[in-house]
């Protein structure tokens, strides 16, 4: 998958299905229960919200690239996995199943006599979020967008910028350095009366630097982000903050005959103390990522990823995930 900041916020204060048609309604209401127990709702949703797709892991990100190239892409992920709360919160065996669609764009061109690209990603995600509460079964779905988002990147070092033809005639530096600016807009389907949203009613911005060595078949990837959360100013009625979160991701990337390659990846991340009204909470992330990927080119203009990722949270709270995606580009001509 095209690793995006994915953003699925989740709740799992999941509704008791013994309420007939629940599992079937637009969104979930909120009992009298649940009104007594809204501070703790606050936390359920701060605590699990972004933390499954905040991070991400995408090799050949600050690849060099020819100017004036025109990339259309769209990419199939499933993923599942656990959720882990708090005891006191009587929710067990909480887990979700989400199905995304992306369609991507990219295009390069020239600026100050560097390479420098654009990508734009929209996500459609469907979904199933269940689990026990209080030892009944509960369940929810959801479909519709998710926040898109936009990137733009300059290779400061080892990028200048050649045209298609100078490209396939001119040596290129081994060493590549690159800087970046990601943008998550606040977009996606998003109700304030809902405890379970696909997007996150806030902008994310994501400065970004990388480099990238490559030895002959080869390459060594490094690349430092920190998230920027702006504020969501209605989250149930209440207004949320939320610090930045640091992140590193390495890969491996070895490149075989007729364009092949796969990777090898790690990620970090760690930060995101959250705040609601004013009132700090013991809410934060830290996460670890591996995944997998391989690159299989079809023709001169077409080509398929495959690409597998596992995170895994370092707290007692937070979620274990799975993901696999199978992505298709086209270079137009």
């Amino acid at each position: 998958m095209a690793w995006t900041a994915a953003t699925i916020a989740y709740s799992s204060t999941l509704r008791p299905e013994r309420v007939p048609r629940l599992s079937r309604a637009p969104h979930l209401w909120l009992n009298e229960r649940m009104i007594r127990c809204a501070p703790l709702l606050l936390i359920i949703t701060l605590l699990v919200s972004g933390r499954c797709w905040a991070q991400d892991s995408e090799p050949r990100r600050w690849t060099h690239l020819p100017v004036g190239i025109n990339v259309v892409g769209t990419s199939l992920g499933v993923t599942n996995g656990d959720i882990f709360l708090d005891p006191v919160l009587e929710i067990e065996d909480a887990n979700l199943e989400t199905y995304t669609v992306s369609t991507s764009f990219v295009h390069s061109f020239a600026l100050l006599g560097k390479t420098t690209r654009v990508d734009v990603a929209v996500p459609y995600t469907m979904g199933r979020w269940e689990g026990q509460l209080s030892g009944e079964p509960a369940s929810t779905r959801r479909r519709g967008f998710r926040d898109p988002g936009i990137r733009l990147s300059m290779l400061l070092y080892g990028g200048e910028a050649l045209s298609r033809a100078e490209f396939a005639q001119t040596e290129r530096s081994n060493t590549v350095v690159g800087a970046a600016l990601a943008l998550r807009l606040p977009w996606g389907e998003y109700y304030p009366e809902r405890l379970i949203n696909l997007g996150n009613n806030r902008w994310t911005l994501r400065p970004q630097l990388g480099v990238t060595h490559r030895k002959g078949d080869w390459a060594y990837e490094l690349t430092g982000s920190v998230f920027i959360y702006g504020d969501n100013d209605d989250l149930m009625g209440s207004r949320l903050e939320v610090d930045p979160l640091w992140a590193v991701q390495a890969h491996l990337i070895r490149y075989f005959n007729k364009g092949r390659w796969a990777s090898l990846s790690s990620a970090w991340g760690d930060g995101a103390d959250q705040t609601v009204d004013g009132m700090a909470r013991d809410i934060s992330t830290e996460n670890w990522l591996i995944a997998l990927a391989y690159g299989l080119p079809l023709s001169r203009q077409h080509s398929l990823k495959f690409a597998w990722i596992r995170g895994r949270t370092q707290r007692n709270d937070g979620s274990d995930i799975d993901s696999f995606s199978i992505g298709f580009t086209w270079v137009l001509p």
